[in-house]
């Protein structure tokens, strides 16, 4: 299997584990990661990591890949994998892209994918296909292009610069740099936090495809809601 999924209460966790490869997507991971994006459907939260210290994804794994030699295919491949991001960026609930090793090329748009980007510090990232003359297919394009600007999108992503976590943050790529150490941890603490009902409501308003009536009625809801009221009672019954 080239992809773990793990469920626990309200959180899934969906790890690409490919050692191999470096975690690198080939065709059969794309089949497996549709799999359990249909088996994490009811989850709170979704997380997408990789297996191990050293790549959080590396790209497409091009030993598979080369065998694509037609426009067509390529273009198929291409749609194919940019739906899988879609799907993930698409995720009712909040989702956290775990970056325990370097995302290149299409590990980036995996990444970015994402609503949340959280690293370990000694992790690098890039947009460097152009390095092997080619493009972000997956979407990664267009979402690193809404993250830190056009721009400055065509300067990483147009000369294949690799940026290191701290400078990643910096211009909005990353959201969350923890130390090594601590990563793992974090992570999961975060998770966790954003699995609930009330953090999927944030969700969708932000999208701002929400009318305003319809996110007040989302409030509404929460508001009658059995967890509303036994929170409201602990607090007030704090005084």
């Amino acid at each position: 299997m080239d992809v773990d999924l793990e469920l626990d209460e309200g959180l899934a966790v969906i790890t690409i584990d490919r050692p191999q490869a470096r975690n690198a997507i080939a065709p059969t991971t794309m089949d497996e990661l549709d799999k359990v994006l249909d088996a994490a459907a009811g989850a709170k939260a979704l997380v997408v990591t990789g297996a191990g210290d050293r790549a959080f994804v590396s790209g497409g794994d091009l030993k598979q890949l080369s065998a694509i030699r037609t426009e067509e295919d390529a273009m198929a491949m291409a749609l194919r994998m940019r739906g899988i991001c879609d799907r993930i960026a698409n995720f009712p609930g909040p989702v956290i892209a775990a970056l325990n090793g370097h995302a290149f090329g299409g590990g980036a748009e995996v990444a970015v994918a994402a609503d949340i980007r959280v690293a370990a510090d000694d992790i690098r990232i890039g947009f460097n296909q152009v390095a092997l003359a080619i493009m972000p297919a997956w979407g990664g394009a267009e979402r690193l292009a809404q993250l830190v600007g056009k721009g400055r999108a065509l300067m990483i992503a147009g000369a294949g610069t690799v940026l290191g976590a701290a400078e990643a943050q910096r211009v909005g790529l990353l959201d969350l740099v923890l130390p090594r150490a601590e990563f793992a941890e974090g992570w999961r603490t975060l998770a966790r936090s954003l699995a609930t009902n009330p953090a999927r409501e944030i969700k969708r308003v932000m999208s701002g495809a929400v009318p305003e009536e319809e996110a007040a009625r989302a409030f509404a809801r929460l508001w009658v809601s059995d967890e509303h009221w036994q929170a409201a009672e602990r607090v007030m019954s704090r005084g």
